[in-house]
C-alpha cells in the first residue's frame, strides 16, 4: 500500500507539473492578452518618446493589442528603468532604453537603483542618434585636423559646451579630448537650447552634441559641423566625415536605443517581442519618418543587443575614470 500511495503521489506530482508547463506555455502562446506599457524614461517630446511612439504604433497593429506610452522622466532616466526592472516579469510592462545613458549610469552614479545588466532584458536594438563635432563661425578650423591644431596653440583657452555634467555628450568630448590630446574646458548647460546661443556668439568654441537640433542651423550656416562621431557617415550630412576617418580610428559615439524587459521574462515572450518588433523596425515608411528626426533605426537578436550594452559600459566606464568624472 506504501509503494501504491508513492506512486499515487508521484503521479498527481507528475500530472500537476506537467499541468502547469501547459498552462504557462498556452499563457505564452497567447501573448499577448492585454495592453502592453513601454516606460518612457525621458520627458514626452524629445527623441527618445518620439522613437518610441513611431515603433509602437505599428507594433500595436501586428500585435493586436494597444501599446501604452508611460513617460517616467528623472534621475538620469533611472527613475523610468527602475521602475521596469521592478515589474513584474510577464512581458506586459517593457523599457525603451537609451542605452547611452544607461550604460553611463552603471559606472557615473553608486547606486541608480538597479542593475542595468542584471535586472533588465535585452530584446531588441531599435536605433541610433549620431553626434557631430560642431563649431561657431568664429573658430577658424574647417576641419578636425585645424580644429586639434587649433586648440594645441591655445591649451586651456577652447571651451566645450554640452547639455548636463555626466551625460553622453559630456562623454562624448571628454573622450575626444583624451584621443586628440587637447586641454578644452568642459561647460554644462542645462540642456541643448541654452548651448546653442552661446555656440553662435563664440561664447563655447564646440559642442560633441546630437545632430538634429543643429541641422537647421548647419542649413543657414550658423555654426559648422566637422566631424560625426558615429562609425559611418549620416545619409543627412554625406559631406561630413567621421571622427574616424578624421584621424582617429576606432572612435564612436551614439545615442543608442533599445526595448528591455524585466528580467525573469519568458523567453518565449522576449523571442515573440524580437521577432515582431525586428518586422517593424523593416517598414520603409517607418525608416524614412524617423530618419527625418535624425534617428537611424534598426533592429538586432537579444544577444547582440547584449554584447553591444556591455561594450558600452566597458568603453564609458574607461571614459569617466581616465577624466575623472564625479557626479554633480
Amino acid at each position: 500500500m506504501k509503494v501504491l500511495s508513492k506512486i499515487f503521489k508521484l503521479t498527481l506530482a507528475s500530472f500537476a507539473l506537467s499541468s502547469a508547463l501547459t498552462a504557462t506555455a498556452t499563457a505564452q502562446d497567447a501573448y499577448p492578452s492585454k495592453p502592453i506599457k513601454v516606460v518612457v524614461p525621458f520627458p514626452a517630446g524629445g527623441a527618445t518618446d518620439i522613437l518610441t511612439r513611431a515603433i509602437t504604433e505599428k507594433l500595436a497593429q501586428r500585435i493586436g493589442q494597444s501599446v501604452i506610452i508611460e513617460n517616467r522622466p528623472g534621475a538620469g532616466a533611472n527613475i523610468g528603468a527602475a521602475t521596469v526592472a521592478k515589474a513584474a516579469p510577464d512581458g506586459y510592462t517593457l523599457l525603451m532604453g537609451s542605452i547611452g545613458s544607461h550604460s553611463i549610469s552603471v559606472t557615473y552614479h553608486k547606486d541608480p537603483g538597479y542593475s542595468f545588466q542584471k535586472d533588465l532584458l535585452p530584446i531588441s536594438m531599435a536605433g541610433t542618434l549620431s553626434n557631430i563635432v560642431v563649431v561657431g563661425n568664429e573658430v577658424p578650423a574647417k576641419n578636425l585636423a585645424e580644429l586639434v591644431a587649433y586648440a594645441k596653440a591655445n591649451p586651456g583657452k577652447l571651451s566645450c559646451g554640452s547639455s548636463g555634467t555626466g551625460g553622453l555628450i559630456h562623454l562624448t568630448c571628454e573622450m575626444f579630448k583624451s584621443a586628440a590630446g587637447i586641454d578644452v574646458l568642459h561647460v554644462p548647460y542645462k540642456g541643448t537650447s541654452l548651448l546653442m546661443p552661446d555656440l553662435i556668439s563664440g561664447r563655447v568654441t564646440m559642442a560633441l552634441d546630437t545632430l538634429p537640433p543643429y541641422l537647421s542651423m548647419l542649413k543657414d550656416k550658423k555654426v559648422r559641423a566637422l566631424a560625426i562621431t558615429t562609425a559611418k557617415r549620416s545619409p543627412l550630412v554625406p559631406d561630413v566625415p567621421t571622427v574616424a576617418e578624421s584621424g582617429y580610428p576606432g572612435f564612436e559615439s551614439v545615442a543608442s536605443y533599445g526595448f528591455f524587459a524585466p528580467a525573469g521574462t519568458p523567453k518565449a515572450i522576449v523571442d515573440k517581442l524580437n521577432k515582431e518588433i525586428n518586422v517593424v523596425l523593416l517598414d520603409p515608411q517607418l525608416k524614412e519618418k524617423l530618419l527625418a528626426q535624425g534617428i537611424e533605426i534598426e533592429g538586432s537578436t537579444p544577444e547582440a543587443l547584449q554584447a553591444f550594452v556591455k561594450g558600452e559600459i566597458d568603453k564609458w566606464a574607461r571614459v569617466i575614470k581616465t577624466s575623472n568624472i564625479k557626479p554633480e
